[in-house]
């Protein structure tokens, strides 16, 4: 590779100087494929910023604040597989803590990098600023040990272990790592020491092969298998190997929530989204009463299962996890997912596909010009806007619930954060996926509630020139929340204040294309010209809701099974 010849930009050859702890960083994180390092200053970081400054290949993205930059970078390694994050020691990791716990959560690779205070304070526990006043400098990296999946302090010495280690784990286990370098010691000479690389892991094939017979026996005796897909497909890049095995099969496909995205749901094979029983009934029976289950990349959460209604028959279902599988109750170790799903479709199952045409909830664009917004009416014109290649971002909260069962067209990248569910995640991670993917359409689906915690990042969009389509569905508070708390009426912590949405790129010093619409005719308008506006500027649409409890039917049959949940509760 041609940037490991060079020390940053200044075109030496190899043999001169040795490269410096920051020079060997960015060159590692280059080789990745990261173009843009998202962080905030801070003068513990100002030496590894000043070196990225001189470095060619990768740029500094200023985000409003650490979480905020974390969110970003967490959107852009969706995009482009890995990111990277620098902070300040203390107040700026601390700060991104929520971001990278989420990431773990979420199997997102980040590499956090550190500028802590220099070296030879740390050796002489002086009290410094942006620390406890203890003179203890581990506390935070210790902090780290719990979200992250592997942590280390750089120095000269260690420089060539650490780094590669730390990006080969985050690239492994789909993690974020955490790498803390002193201020003075970003600019020192690595020595030259440097571990031979680890083996790639590998499926035990005595284990694979003996997984392969059992799941032979299951299938032989299957007549009506399907299979599922979930959220590890798409991030352990396992959707290549799961469509060919569907078109091997021709059986049923059907998505989780958080999986939303991991299959083509333009595929003759594709029956829909399993939401337990709050989504439809059909694709609920077809699953249900199926004899075969090949699940793939599964997380069996709370809000991944309908609140734990969805119901897979252990005996009949094939789990396939990105290093081990499970066929009925019998667990296979040591097994890579890539391999099994080659191994699946070497068994040579053949179904006879889908019987008839399938509908999908938002498959009809219904309800009149001058009628005012309600979910039914207006998830049909979010589907029939979508194109190929778009990158749809939906908030936690009502979006997301809804936006689960629009049809995405084929190549759309979806991201959610369904399992962390952070509330103002999607405006920053929305940011960072701009950033990653300049030419593609960015569309970001966020709530008013939501868009108050991380708004700033709308300023950030405006500054690096980045084009998304925001809706802002404006239903006067946390409706999502007032969904889930079935105790108590009227509550005045999920209200909010009213803002100007459509005045946030002006009062951010940027031109956007703004609009607030209350009824169909005038989102079909705003649609239509953002359409347009977008190849120039960012624009923002406020969405007025007709009723600020409206909800997409999913919402409403999950309030229902709460409540009736609460009555048993309260009669025992």
């Amino acid at each position: 590779m041609d940037n490991m010849m060079t020390v940053g930009s200044s075109g030496t050859q190899t043999g001169t100087p040795q490269k410096t702890v920051g020079q060997y960083l960015f060159d590692c994180l280059k080789l990745e494929g990261i173009t843009e390092i998202f962080g905030v200053a801070g003068d513990y970081n100002f030496t590894l910023l000043d070196t990225l400054k001189r470095y060619n290949g990768i740029r500094f993205i200023s985000g409003r604040n650490e979480l905020n930059s974390g969110y970003a970078a967490d959107g852009y390694a969706r995009i482009k597989g890995i990111s990277a994050l620098i902070t300040t020691f203390g107040v700026g990791e601390l700060s991104a803590c929520n971001a990278i716990a989420g990431a773990n959560s979420e199997h997102v690779p980040i590499i956090h990098v550190v500028g802590a205070p220099p070296d030879k304070d740390q050796k002489e526990h002086k009290l410094m600023h942006h620390t406890l006043m203890d003179g203890n400098f581990d506390v935070f990296r210790k902090v780290y040990e719990h979200i992250a999946v592997y942590t280390a302090v750089l120095t000269p010495e260690n420089a060539k272990i650490e780094i590669p280690a730390a990006i080969r784990i985050s690239k492994e286990k789909k993690k974020p790592v955490y790498l803390v370098v002193a201020d003075d010691l970003v600019t020192k000479p690595i020595t030259a020491r440097e571990e031979p690389m680890s083996p790639r892991p590998m499926s035990n094939l005595k284990t694979l092969q003996a997984a392969a017979d059992h799941v032979r026996q299951l299938l032989e005796r299957a007549h009506r298998p399907a299979i599922l897909v979930d959220v590890k497909t798409m991030r352990f890049g396992l959707q290549t190997a799961v469509r060919q095995l569907a078109e091997a099969m021709n059986v049923p496909v059907v998505t989780m929530m958080f999986g939303k995205g991991a299959f083509d749901e333009t595929h003759q094979n594709y029956y829909g989204m399993y939401l337990g029983s709050f989504g439809s009934s059909e694709v609920q029976s077809m699953v249900e009463n199926a004899d075969c289950i090949i699940a793939v990349g599964m997380v069996w959460a709370d809000t991944n299962t309908a609140n734990f209604t969805a119901k897979l028959n252990p005996l009949v279902t094939v789990n396939i996890q990105p290093d081990m599988v499970k066929v009925a109750e019998a667990e296979y170790p040591n097994v890579l997912a890539a391999d099994m799903l080659q191994a699946v479709q070497k068994v040579g199952y053949k179904g006879k596909g889908l019987a008839g045409k399938l509908s999908f909830p938002y498959d009809q664009v219904t309800a009149s010009a001058d009628e005012p917004l309600m979910a039914a009416g207006y998830y049909p014109r979010f589907q029939r806007m979508l194109k190929e290649s778009d990158i749809v971002i939906a908030e936690t909260g009502t979006f997301y619930n809804g936006i689960a069962e629009v049809r995405l067209p084929s190549n759309v990248t979806y991201i959610g954060q369904g399992g962390w569910g952070s509330i103002g995640y999607a405006t920053p991670s929305a940011f960072g996926a701009s950033i990653a993917a300049p030419e593609r359409r960015v569309l970001l689906f966020t709530g008013d509630g939501s868009l108050q915690l991380t708004a700033q990042e709308i300023s950030s969009m405006l500054y690096y020139g980045c084009k998304p389509i925001i809706f802002v569905l404006n239903n006067d508070g946390y409706t999502i929340e007032k969904y889930l708390n079935v105790k108590t009426e009227d509550q005045k912590y999920n209200q909010i204040p009213r803002w100007s949405y459509t005045k946030l790129a002006e009062a951010f010093g940027g031109k956007a294309f703004t609009v607030t619409v209350r009824t169909y005719g005038e989102l079909d308008q705003a649609i239509t010209r953002a359409e347009k506006e977008c190849a120039e500027r960012l624009c923002i649409i406020e969405m007025i809701a007709g009723n600020p409890m409206d909800a997409p039917e999913y919402m409403r049959r999950m309030r229902s099974y709460m409540e009736k949940q609460e009555k048993q509760r309260s009669q025992k």
